[in-house]
């Protein structure tokens, strides 16, 4: 009997099923949290130069004194609002020949840079930037960390994605765990800038794999007909994740031991060596097939299904031959269409990732707007949940990039041109592009993955993932802008780019045929007529053309924002 003929027989999402899709879904909290956690730890409060008159200065004003000596070394510098701040980095070359105005402001002095400085701890008691001051010329380097720990998941999804092929996905899910467990406790106690990145690189690595292993494993046993929402269920647990991050820094003011805290429950993880199964359908490619009937018969006897023994054999491999996806690229109607979606791809995980970093940017309470962002984050796989297969994925895709890019792209004159007191809007037009990508990001994965024919499914959907990873690598970059921008424009400068690429994406999606409810495309011929007036007709049973070919290696499974399936 062919697998998925099987799949169906056992229950297409039964007891057993149910048990461990529940479980698969944990780790997607666990990259939630981590991928998002340097919004509280590489934050960087506001700081000046250190008094190195006094001994233990702070931010804070201790008192009359303490603001004449302040007055009397740092240097005011008005502000885009016309309100004078201390300086970040220099403070005034004073000596005891200086003399000061009636304001203990010093007369006709030059300016010097520091090399110590004194932290706001109004929000934070300390972060990785604080303890590395990576402050005064060194503000790339938090950029250059969130871009390391990205480049670890692209790196986890190729390396991870061959091990699990080649070692079954049982393996490399236990590898994942052992290096993000290490990852996690190694970031919480890192020394030093180098020894942080690379653990974040590690974290990143292990965070796909981890979740890449799982995910398949559950999802090889979910049936076909149930993969449209197994896979954006596990959205929420994405979700819960930056619910549960945002909760804990709240409490956890110090950046190690918020690291700390978030690494502690990882050990739970190990668990899985005795109560996850290896994939039946792995162990059938490999021809494991005693293997997998045990796992076979255990469904059935927990879902109440009674099949025959040695249900599987070497005829239960339904694995079709598959192409690469530069077939695609011979053919000019198929290469434009490639070439928008790899962009989409590439667009969507950008400013998904891009909008979630830049979350700390924002005026206001940081834990309020982190919160805010996560629940519309939330409520856009609710939308998609409830009408991805009733409006289709053209309009819901098209639509949602284009409503997030306009809404920040509105930013420009919130920030320009309003009041300081309407900062409010600023913060809720980016929620409004969180909303959109979110969503968007929600459809693309299955829309893609209908759009690219049966052959070569796997190979389209693998590189489409790769050019979101080089989109998400990219990001930290844009939402960190306002730091090397400054003034007003500076503080737009992120959301206007995010804003402008999404709407050029959503407009080019527009040029791609609409496949919810059709019979989608088997092979290049396919694809080419697909979309034209008398090719891919309305399909009368969704359930009888359905795909599971994007499911049948593990790199194709991205990661939270982009593990859809297909139907």
């Amino acid at each position: 009997m062919k697998y998925n003929e099987l799949s169906i027989l056992l229950g297409e999402f039964g007891k057993y099923q149910k048990y461990i899709y529940g479980l698969i879904c944990v780790p997607g909290i666990y990259f939630g949290m981590q991928t998002l956690a340097a919004v509280f730890v590489l934050a960087t409060p506001s700081h000046r130069c250190d008094l190195q008159s006094i001994d233990n200065d702070t931010y804070k004003v201790q008192g009359h004194w303490h603001e004449i000596l302040i007055n009397q070394s740092i240097p005011l510098v008005k502000g885009d609002d016309d309100v004078y701040a201390y300086d970040d980095c220099e403070m005034f070359a004073t000596n005891q020949n200086t003399t000061y105005n009636s304001l203990n402001v010093p007369v006709n002095t030059s300016k010097q840079d520091c090399d110590k400085w004194v932290y706001d701890k109004s929000t934070f008691e300390s972060t990785f930037i604080t303890k590395a001051n990576l402050i005064c010329g060194q503000e790339i380097a938090r950029a250059n960390a969130n871009m390391i720990l990205m480049g670890g998941v692209l790196i986890g999804a190729i390396a991870m994605g061959i091990f699990s092929d080649v070692f079954g996905r049982k393996k490399a899910l236990i590898v994942s765990v052992f290096l993000h467990v290490g990852g996690a406790f190694g970031s919480a106690f890192a020394p030093n800038y180098a020894l942080f990145v690379t653990f974040r690189f590690i974290v990143g690595f292990s965070n796909m794999g981890m979740f890449m292993s799982a995910f398949v494993i559950g999802m090889e046993l979910v049936g076909p007909s149930y993969r449209v929402a197994a896979g954006i269920i596990i959205e929420f647990f994405w979700c819960i994740g930056l619910f549960l991050l945002c909760f804990i820094a709240y409490f956890v003011r110090t950046w190690n031991m918020l690291q700390l805290a978030l690494a502690i429950p990882t050990f739970l993880l190990f668990a899985y060596f005795w109560i996850i199964p290896e994939s039946p359908r792995w162990l059938i490619s490999k021809g494991r097939y005693e293997e997998a009937n045990k796992i076979i018969q255990k469904c059935a006897k927990v879902n109440g299904v009674t099949i025959p023994e040695n249900v599987v054999g070497k005829d239960s491999d339904d694995n079709g031959e598959k192409q690469s996806v530069l077939k695609m690229l011979t053919v000019p109607k198929l290469l434009i269409r490639t070439l928008i979606i790899y962009f989409n791809w590439c667009v969507v995980s950008m400013v998904y990732y891009g909008l979630g970093l830049n979350v700390g940017n924002l005026n206001g309470d940081i834990y309020v707007n982190f919160a805010i962002n996560s629940s519309m984050e939330l409520g856009a796989y609710l939308l998609c949940l409830l009408t991805l297969n009733k409006v289709g994925r053209k309009v819901l895709h098209a639509g949602t990039m284009i409503l997030g890019g306009v809404a920040c792209l509105c930013t420009i004159f919130t920030v320009l041109y309003a009041d300081e007191s309407l900062y409010w809007v600023t913060v809720v037009l980016s929620n409004v592009g969180k909303f959109g990508v979110s969503a968007a990001f929600a459809v693309i994965y299955v829309w893609s993955a209908e759009l690219f024919p049966t052959n070569i499914r796997n190979s389209g959907m693998g590189s489409s993932s790769m050019f979101a990873r080089v989109g998400s690598m990219v990001s930290p970059y844009i939402a960190d802008l306002g730091t090397f921008v400054e003034g007003s424009f500076g503080k737009a400068l992120p959301l206007i780019v995010f804003g402008g690429l999404s709407v050029l994406a959503g407009l080019l999606s527009l040029f791609l045929p609409e496949t919810s409810g059709r019979i989608l495309p088997e092979n290049i011929e396919d694809a080419v007529n697909f979309g034209k007036e008398d090719s891919g007709k309305k399909n009368p049973s969704s359930k009888k053309y359905y795909m599971n070919e994007a499911y049948n290696t593990s790199m194709d499974i991205p990661p939270p924002g982009e593990f859809k399936t297909i139907n």
